[in-house]
């Protein structure tokens, strides 16, 4: 139980603090490193407009972001008297990365034939987002009354286990001298509760224990983890320092491709905000409450700053809330994240850094996070409610599933409309169905997670308005469809349309609702599978 002393101020720093800092830090340095790649290697963005324009309002957003979460926290602890209170993770939204870079900035810098001109649109894509999660903000709080937890935590679950969890476990198993070593120093701290000599983090002696193994190698002849001496004196040629100037032109200019914008810009704002509750929900979970509003509307407000000083990469509250607080993050981790990050952004070294620590080191702590975040939604919600969980969890399935189908085919140079749906299907790939269930993925698996909790809690009027709210939603493209639009996918809404009609109408027959649920069989109550 956490100790509560309101005759005291929260303490700024903890010994907890180092683990979440390097936990947490090199999540978002991760991050930092990937972008800065896309930005150069795929975009082809000069070095000039990369360390000189966004990577330096990047790190000015990121540093206000991290500094107002670790002030809300600290206001937290202070009004509560709690010792153990933990500030919000936030950072650039990972999966926004990838769609401003492949949807919007790389199709007009090819059409246009300027990478600045899709600086731009990215900029602008940005900034309309930024106004639907300020405003959205205030109709968030009502979102979360009406929406069971095991909704919101089972979306976020599935976005954990397809999207955060999967990619570092193949990455650890590729290099598994270095990936597997790290995990095993990483798991038994945090979920064994090993203490290590004169209390050096689990996280810091995880990438110390992957540079030596990295460079060791390296040195003898037998490389691995992708460091190299030739790496490490590119990078210094990186260095200098730029301060963020204002792009508030570069940003509106960026509204001459509105229509290519608004297709994504919309619904991906939405994902934002159905996201963020998400996040907030699994830290009320974790113990700590704190106001949806504000937590919306300061996204928005760092994210509308941040891309009108040139960065075209939006802010968002992350999941793994409880995982930093459970290694021991407090108030401290979050703000010095956020200097870290500004230093790095500013001087330059996101290249130094690449060279000398291997991934594959830090794949291990985005693996734990992910396994966290999956498990607290069977952990924090009744036993009755894990089907509805499993519901939620589905459609991110789907989306993993088919982000690797089409990279894979775009790789050989075709596509699943060029192979043939009926082709893929006789192998067992039933693109199509993956598609539509991949579609909005995190509102679809809140939308399906609702309708079972209210379902097995025979509240059948709450699921009707679910499945009612799903038939509209799908009906213009917000959930099962890739755009905005009108009968994006006719059929779907239709089908929600209907179910919505069935739960209504066993909310008014007296005699389905007085049945009472079949008994759960022993077996099953044991954990012991039963035969279907």
């Amino acid at each position: 139980m956490a100790s509560v002393d309101t005759a005291s101020k929260p303490a700024l720093w903890t010994p907890g603090d180092w683990n979440a800092f390097f936990g947490f830090g090199t999540n978002i340095l991760v991050n930092m490193l990937v972008l800065t790649g896309l930005l150069r290697f795929v975009l082809k963005m000069p070095d000039a407009l990369v360390f000189g324009r966004i990577l330096p309002a990047l790190g000015l957003m990121m540093a206000l972001s991290t500094f107002y979460y670790a002030w809300l926290a600290y206001r937290l602890a202070q009004k509560t008297g709690r010792s153990d209170v933990c500030a919000l993770p936030s950072g650039v939204s990972v999966p926004h990365m990838f769609i401003v870079t492949f949807v919007i900035m790389l199709p007009i810098s090819l059409s246009t034939g300027d990478p600045v001109k899709g600086w731009e649109a990215g900029l602008a894509w940005v900034f309309i987002q930024s106004i639907i999660l300020m405003l959205g903000g205030f109709i968030a709080p009502y979102i979360r009354k009406v929406t069971p937890r095991a909704a919101l935590l089972g979306t976020l679950a599935g976005v954990s286990i397809a999207f955060i969890s999967m990619r570092p476990a193949m990455e650890m198993f590729m290099t598994p001298v270095i990936g597997l070593t790290c995990f095993a120093i990483i798991m038994v701290s945090w979920f064994g509760g090993v203490r290590y000599p004169r209390g050096i983090p689990a996280g810091l002696i995880a990438i110390a224990v992957g540079m030596l193994i990295a460079w060791g190698s390296t040195i003898i002849g037998y490389p691995m983890g992708g460091v190299g001496f030739d790496k490490l004196a590119q990078a210094f040629s990186s260095f200098g320092f730029s301060l963020p100037i204002p792009a508030i032109g570069h940003t509106f200019s960026g509204f001459q491709f509105l229509g290519i914008i608004l297709v994504t810009a919309i619904p991906f704002g939405i994902y934002d905000l159905v996201e963020a509750m998400d996040n907030v929900e699994s830290a009320e979970a974790a113990g700590d409450h704190f106001p949806t509003t504000q937590v919306l509307s300061a996204d928005g407000v760092v994210s509308m700053i941040g891309c009108l000083m040139g960065n075209p990469f939006i802010n968002a509250v992350y999941i793994g809330h409880p995982g930093w607080k459970a290694m021991g993050g407090r108030i401290g981790y979050s703000a010095l994240t956020g200097a870290s990050v500004l230093v790095m952004a500013w001087f330059g070294i996101i290249a130094l850094l690449t060279a000398l620590v291997p991934v594959v080191a830090i794949s291990p702590i985005l693996l734990y996070i992910g396994m966290l975040i999956g498990a607290q939604a069977f952990q924090t919600t009744p036993q009755s409610h894990a089907p509805a969980v499993v519901l939620a969890l589905t459609p991110h399935l789907a989306a993993w599933a088919k982000v690797l189908i089409d990279g894979s085919l775009g790789a050989a140079g075709t596509s699943a409309a060029q192979v043939g749906l009926d082709k893929l299907g006789q192998v067992g790939v039933l693109y199509h169905g993956l598609e539509i269930m991949a579609g909005g993925a995190i509102i679809t698996g809140l939308v399906l997670g609702a309708i079972g909790v209210f379902i097995v809690e025979r509240k059948f009027v709450n699921a009707a308005a679910f499945a009612g709210a799903g038939a509209v939603l799908t009906f213009f493209g917000f959930m099962h469809g890739e755009a905005v639009g009108f009968a994006r996918t006719p059929s779907v809404a239709l089908a929600y349309a209907i179910v919505a009609g069935l739960l209504y109408a066993c909310s008014r027959s007296e005699s389905m609702v007085a049945a009472k649920p079949a008994p759960t069989p022993p077996e099953v109550e044991r954990g012991v599978s039963a035969t279907i």
